[in-house]
């Protein structure tokens, strides 16, 4: 079984994979932390290595590639594209409120990430990193809208439930899905 689980930044995204990776005794992969690494390996912050990015596709190609070839079952992997590399996949998409998902950002402090002054820059960043995402997976891979819920079996949101809360919901909808 694989289970993809995209959503957009500060959803509870990595969060929710571990969970359903505990639970199930999957294995948990994160393409996120794979290329906060890859950035930080080379001085960057995740927003900027997406800018450069936007521009050359090995920052995104030669990480979806290499998940796309080396996972073949039992996983749970957080990731933008997951759902779209694994076609078979159960796929989650996490939505939250832009504010809700900047104010986790700001708490969290991820070191892959600018140290953030205000609640109201990590909004305007979570729009860039959206925006960027979007121009990047149309062009390289001709997806027009990868927050589209009808890509996904399962959408929760996430902005007025807290993470004990998000693990139960998604775990219940998860087993009535994986009984269906």
């Amino acid at each position: 079984m694989i289970i993809t689980i995209n959503g957009m930044p500060g959803s509870g995204k990595t969060t929710l994979a571990r969970a359903i990776a505990r639970k199930y005794g999957l294995k948990f992969y994160s393409v996120g932390n794979i290329r906060r690494a890859i950035a930080s390996f080379f001085c960057l912050t995740i927003d900027e290595f997406n800018k450069i990015g936007e521009r050359h596709n090995f920052t995104d190609v030669f990480v979806d590639e290499m998940f796309k070839h080396c996972i073949k079952d039992n996983a749970v992997i957080d990731g933008r594209l997951a759902w779209w590399l694994f076609p078979k996949s159960i796929k989650i998409l996490l939505l939250c409120n832009t504010k809700i998902a900047a104010e986790r950002i700001f708490k969290a402090k991820r070191k892959s990430e600018k140290a953030y002054k205000s609640i109201k820059e990590v909004e305007r960043e979570i729009r860039e990193r959206i925006t960027s995402d979007i121009k990047r997976y149309k062009k390289y891979y001709g997806i027009k809208n990868l927050y589209d819920i009808n890509n996904y079996d399962i959408a929760i949101d996430t902005s007025n439930i807290d993470k004990k809360e998000m693990i139960k919901l998604a775990i219940d909808v998860l087993e009535r899905f994986i009984k269906n």
